[in-house]
């Protein structure tokens, strides 16, 4: 057997070319001296769907057009354009109140893909396939994210933070807080001072009396992913493939603005065809911060009203935004928004959210505490900011392009109001 944990780029490819020669995952196990049940996990945890038609027809997983007995016509425009059966179209699927998802079988046992199958250039249902190169890129991304931050949830670090970080600032040694409070940290000594050199807590490794007094180095600090793979099927391709898919949902940028280290920061909200923007205080700079928003915002709106105003969200790759799920779904499970990720180190990918930046800096400069402020100051800046008439939309305003498309109503829930031209205010003193 061999002792070789991590699949190669070399074992992926052969995956892939006895997948298409339809070898059992027994087989494939065999030439590279793995467990079969290796295999199979490798092929179901990486195999990729596309959402691709067959030669002369549209992608549709309609199980009533799989069955061939939907007589619908003219759902959507494009059909009622070219008056031609809703089977055809594809498009349409998801508006029909008729739609019910059909999945292949055949995918629910091995071998899992429809690399081998001899129908798929005959099918026109959702397919699945093993491919060596994406698998590859998945697996380095799970290894990069698993290798980085703390294997610790944000429940989990408060909990400790609250019982060691008191007793820090008292003077006490970590050592005798562990042996102290062995049944409510339940961590080993080491973790506990991995946990704060790395700056987790709220007392600091300078507040432990035995500590070197020494000047500390500047790095960056290391930041701590909530879901370690919430990369996977979130990247920037997937956002793009996503996109081409859905040319009809429009996506919200959503990014951070910091005043200063450590402080209050605001969640900002873009949306790109109305060049509106939304920003909401937040007392850190945290996941659950994020979700809260959200989860407010979600039940002042309505869950058929958010799901149109929030169908698609693109965020950077920063640690407040590492657990998507709890921001795609609501607290029964039900899907209401998709989030991306950009590529690590591209802002360059959402640029409108970045850009627009520009005109909260003007009112709140660089290294300007923003806990000063309260969340009814940061709706005041939005309004003057949203009032802004801009050239690219014809010289009118975010404000009034967003009314005109969703109505005044949601405005009025995000706090915003008209602000006359002659008295805007994209300066300090707005809130000075």
């Amino acid at each position: 057997m061999n002792t070789q944990k991590h699949l190669t780029l070399e074992a992926r490819t052969t995956i892939e070319l006895e997948l298409s020669k339809a070898s059992s995952f027994k087989r494939i196990a065999l030439l590279l001296n793995k467990d079969c049940t290796t295999i199979s996990k490798e092929v179901r945890l990486h195999r990729i769907f596309e959402k691709t038609g067959a030669y002369g027809k549209a992608f549709n997983d309609c199980i009533h057009s799989f069955n061939h007995n939907c007589n619908l016509r003219c759902v959507c425009h494009r059909c009622d354009f070219k008056k031609r059966p809703c089977w055809s179209c594809g498009k349409c699927a998801e508006s029909c109140i008729s739609y019910k998802k059909y999945i292949c079988p055949q995918l629910s046992k091995p071998p899992y893909v429809c690399n081998a199958c001899h129908n798929r250039n005959k099918c026109c249902l959702e397919k699945a396939f093993y491919k060596a190169s994406y698998a590859q890129r998945e697996y380095e991304i799970v290894r990069s994210e698993s290798r980085s931050g703390s294997a610790i949830s944000e429940k989990e670090l408060k909990h400790l933070d609250s019982v060691i970080s008191p007793l820090l600032i008292n003077g006490q040694s970590l050592h005798h807080i562990a042996i102290s409070n062995l049944d409510k940290i339940m961590k080993s000594e080491r973790t506990l001072y991995t946990y704060i050199n790395n700056g987790l807590f709220t007392a600091r490794n300078i507040d432990m009396p035995r500590t070197v007094r020494m000047r500390p180095r500047k790095g960056k600090p290391k930041a701590m992913k909530i879901d370690k793979q919430c990369r996977i099927g979130r990247t920037y391709d997937d956002y793009k493939r996503y996109i081409e898919e859905h040319p009809d949902v429009s996506a919200r940028q959503i990014d951070t603005v910091e005043g200063i280290k450590g402080g209050a920061v605001l969640l900002t909200i873009y949306f790109v065809k109305q060049e509106l923007q939304l920003a909401f205080l937040r007392p850190s700079n945290d996941s659950q911060s994020v979700i809260d928003i959200f989860e407010k915002l979600y039940i002042e709106m309505r869950p058929d009203i958010f799901v149109d105003i929030f169908p698609l969200l693109l965020a950077d790759n920063g640690s407040e935004f590492s657990n998507p799920k709890a921001i795609e779904y609501d607290k029964q499970g039900n899907l209401r928004s998709k989030m991306f990720y950009c590529n690590p180190n591209a802002p360059y990918e959402k640029p409108n959210c970045e850009n627009n930046h520009e005109m909260i800096r003007r009112i709140i400069p660089k290294g300007v505490d923003i806990g000063k402020y309260t969340q009814q100051d940061v709706d005041l800046m939005m309004s003057h900011i949203n009032s802004y008439a801009r050239k690219s939309l014809g010289n009118k305003s975010p404000y009034e392009v967003f009314s005109f498309q969703y109505g005044e109503e949601i405005l009025n829930i995000f706090n915003l109001k008209m602000i006359p031209a002659n008295e805007i205010i994209l300066t300090p003193k707005l809130l000075g």
